[in-house]
């Protein structure tokens, strides 16, 4: 242990499914000698890969002083300490707050990035979220509720790129998502795709409609909590036909592993 430290590591734990943590993620929890988890988002299953006298604790209740508090207090016994967070720490995962006051008390961390939602979303449904000639932008995003957004990064002036959209801790928030998108030019008659619970066995919910329906079929599918929403123009690809070909496969693309 460096300086009297274990190291504290930030796992990804991925999107719910057990198995989309990653091999290096499963291997610090196999090793872990305490675990905090964000028992609100992180499924409980990945517990059950954690040692034996390994100490668990769920941060769901805690404040930020008392996750830090709990993070040193076991990493003065243990060499691995593991932060299991959903999806990636980067993405909504306060890692910066945290990190912070940690690397103070002189403590070495790590993160070992995990599955995003979005992208899981866009597995579960079958969707692809960039297109040739279509868009080539995916911005990744939520809406302004409780918590401020910082300046031009309000939906509407992100929508007007017209690129696509997922958009994180949004899914009770429509009636602004209608308004905003609208104030960008998105028809209400727009598609749009809602993964609900991105692949938790028995759990998830893929919802399709336009903007209009979305937020009656979210309100019949009981959808309010972990549901990322999906939009923009590359919706449906997969499904539909006459959509663009990436020039990258085809037989006149020449490139340095295949002549045209």
């Amino acid at each position: 242990m460096t300086g009297g430290l274990g190291e504290i590591w930030f796992v990804g734990a991925g999107p719910g499914a057990v198995d989309l943590i990653t091999v290096r993620g499963r291997e610090l929890i196999t090793r872990a000698g305490a675990i905090l988890y964000a028992g609100s988002l992180v499924n409980p299953d990945h517990l059950a890969f954690a040692p034996p006298g390994c100490v668990v604790a769920d941060s769901s209740a805690m404040t930020l002083e008392a996750m830090i508090a709990w993070l040193l207090e076991q990493a003065q016994r243990c060499e691995i300490v593991v932060r299991l967070q959903t999806g990636d720490p980067s993405l909504y995962g306060a890692l910066a707050e945290m990190v912070r006051p940690l690397r103070l008390a002189g403590a070495t961390v790590s993160v070992v990035p995990g599955v995003p939602s979005f992208a899981a979303a866009a597995a579960a449904a079958v969707e692809t979220l960039t297109l040739p000639e279509t868009t080539q932008t995916v911005i990744l995003t939520r809406v302004e509720g409780r918590t401020p957004v910082p300046e031009g990064e309000r939906l509407r002036d992100l929508a007007a790129h017209g690129a696509s959209l997922c958009l994180y801790l949004s899914i009770t928030l429509w009636p602004t998502i209608r308004r905003e998108l609208a104030a960008a030019g998105w028809p209400d008659d727009a598609p749009a795709v809602v993964v609900y619970k991105a692949s938790w066995p028995g759990e998830e919910r893929i919802l399709r409609g336009s903007l209009a329906e979305m937020p009656e079929l979210c309100r019949q599918a009981g959808a309010t909590g972990q549901g990322m929403i999906l939009l923009g123009p590359a919706l449906g690809a997969c499904r539909g036909v006459g959509t663009p070909r990436s020039r990258l496969y085809d037989p006149d693309f020449g490139h340095g592993f295949r002549k045209a």
